[in-house]
């Protein structure tokens, strides 16, 4: 057997490793977590090393628990759920509204300093975001904004839109330009081309740039937390996960259950456009 062969067989076999192990390492995290969520308390205290109990004993009164409202004795994750969903929509919306024509001007239009413009967009990202906390905070007051989902999806907006360009910038500029002088030749104005002939062309880099959006706004904390503590109604999924964490008399279980509530939207999501997102992520990769 020749040496490239051998090669090839250890490479094989050391990439099912590696494939094997990240697998677990990524999945045993959530596996025990769901375990924990689904045991009741007394068990967990009996033998809290146990990693896999039979259907037999689940129960599900940590999860009725966790989305029952307030106001009937639960923590009312159904609410949270519901204003996370509706911060996250919105800003993944709008941010797509403001990225795909910026990033097409990037890529597209010729005008002093078009090389250095995408740069400049990632630029707010030197700062850590505690630097803003402060001035957005007494700006958003002084609006009025304070304390409303509309003033948290606006500052979520400002913090994805830079990136956001930059993302789709590099797909975009894979796009040949003659399709687009075809299209002009058609009769097509320049909005007509974007939306018949490039956002189709962009569709897996849209589904990718349109999930990152969206697991920024459902997942974060500082912002939602310095906007929104005050008024417990208006909470998003994460503030209502760091209370239960928080809670003494929450048990650990009930706390597992909050973060299966959490995680599994963007697991479901990730996994329905697992396809247009691989794409998203690989396709441009050259192009700089």
């Amino acid at each position: 057997m020749d040496r490239a062969a051998v090669e090839t067989r250890v490479l094989r076999v050391l990439r099912r490793v590696v494939i094997a192990v990240l697998v677990v390492v990524t999945l045993f995290p959530f596996l025990y977590m769901l375990m924990l969520s689904l045991r009741p308390i007394e068990e967990v205290l009996q033998n809290p090393g146990k990693l896999w109990v039979g259907p037999a004993e689940w129960t599900v009164s940590t999860y009725r628990e966790v989305l029952t409202p307030a106001g009937r004795g639960g923590q009312g994750f159904l609410r949270f759920l519901a204003n996370s969903a509706i911060v996250s929509l919105a800003a993944t919306a709008l941010t797509l509204l403001v990225s795909i024509p910026g990033a097409y001007a990037v890529s597209r239009l010729r005008f002093t300093g078009r090389r250095q413009v995408h740069f400049l967009f990632l630029a707010v990202y030197l700062f850590p975001s505690i630097l803003l906390a402060i001035p957005l905070f007494v700006l958003f007051t002084r609006l009025g904004l304070r304390g409303s989902l509309a003033g948290l999806t606006i500052v979520y907006i400002a913090q994805t839109v830079p990136v956001s360009i930059y993302m789709l910038r590099n797909y975009l500029s894979t796009i040949p330009v003659s399709l687009e002088e075809a299209a002009a030749l058609d009769g097509y104005t320049r909005l007509q081309t974007i939306r018949k002939v490039i956002l189709p062309l962009a569709a897996p880099a849209v589904t990718a740039n349109a999930l990152y959006v969206f697991m920024i706004a459902w997942n974060e904390f500082l912002f939602a937390l310095l906007f929104l503590v005050e008024d417990r109604a208006d909470w998003t999924v994460s503030l209502g996960l760091a209370q239960l964490s928080g809670g003494i008399e929450v048990s650990k279980t009930v706390l597992m259950a909050g973060s299966v509530v959490l995680t599994l939207p963007i697991v479901i999501l990730f996994f329905a456009a697992e396809r247009l997102l691989t794409e998203g992520l690989t396709a441009g990769a050259d192009k700089g």
